[in-house]
């Protein structure tokens, strides 16, 4: 005898959708940034977004996160149906921290707004885990450019969100900070659905799951290079340094250079 009785289905995992931005533009006055630019961006993915200084790649993270003023128009949906908005923790290239809070009141930030009791645990790990433990009492006045980049990294991560949108999030940062924060934040970011806006091939290489170049004006996507391997990557590696040259070559750098990469990756 076949069994009727009905099974129950799966909740759905609020943290696992893919994001889909169709026929996107935003125009300031008479010049468009860009138009009619389509984004997919998979489920747990981590997407990086190369491109020329002032070509519009700021412009498109705050279009995803609602903060764009202007002429805008297109169309952003979630394969769960639900809106992005709210879902989303933006860290823009600017630290944005308050003056009058300490590091560790910065990083408890979004939990006071809401009216929410922080996880004082949990931001004193994240704290540690960016090599702020002992400027967690410190205001920002009192911090270096790249310890407040940290402190706003910490926050950014404080939120838990399962979209994270990330502007130039390791650019104030020395060479090892900035190695050791990008397998921090592939690894406390692993299946949240990730753009991160940066000027760093090679950065974007070793996080990246797709990475996409925004160039011209107005501004198009150039088709997704998909390196290979968990993040974060080897950046010696030879595919990592053909792709490199590729990316390069994308973003209309001098021919000669991207073959002297490519040159040095056989």
């Amino acid at each position: 005898m076949t069994d009727t009785t009905p099974k129950p289905t799966a909740a759905p995992n609020p943290t696992q959708f893919d994001i889909d931005l169709r026929s996107a533009r935003v125009a300031f006055g008479d010049v468009d940034i860009f138009h009619d630019l389509d984004l997919g961006l998979p489920a747990g993915s981590f997407t990086c977004l190369l491109g020329p200084s002032g070509v519009g790649k700021s412009t498109l993270l705050r279009f995803l996160a609602d903060l764009v003023e202007g002429d805008v128009s297109g169309n952003i949906s979630c394969s769960d149906g639900l809106p992005l908005k709210s879902r989303i923790a933006y860290m823009a290239q600017q630290d944005l921290l308050l003056p009058w809070r300490t590091v560790r009141e910065n990083v408890e930030l979004g939990a006071s707004l809401r009216g929410q009791r922080p996880d004082h645990d949990k931001a004193d790990r994240l704290i540690a885990e960016v090599g702020l433990s002992n400027a967690a009492h410190l205001r920002p006045a009192e911090l270096s450019g790249g310890m407040k980049q940290r402190a706003a990294l910490a926050r950014t991560l404080m939120e838990d969100r399962p979209v994270v949108l990330m502007d130039e999030p390791f650019s104030a940062l020395d060479p090892v900070n900035r190695l050791r924060l990008q397998e921090l934040a592939a690894q406390v970011l692993r299946g949240k659905t990730v753009l991160l806006v940066t000027h760093d091939p090679l950065e974007a290489l070793r996080l990246g799951d797709f990475v996409h170049v925004l160039r011209g004006r107005p501004a198009r996507l150039q088709d997704a290079i998909t390196p290979t391997g968990p993040s974060p990557r080897d950046i010696t590696d030879a595919d990592i340094l053909r792709q490199q040259a590729q990316l390069l070559r994308q973003l209309g750098a001098n021919e000669t250079a991207a073959a002297a990469v490519s040159e040095n990756a056989q």
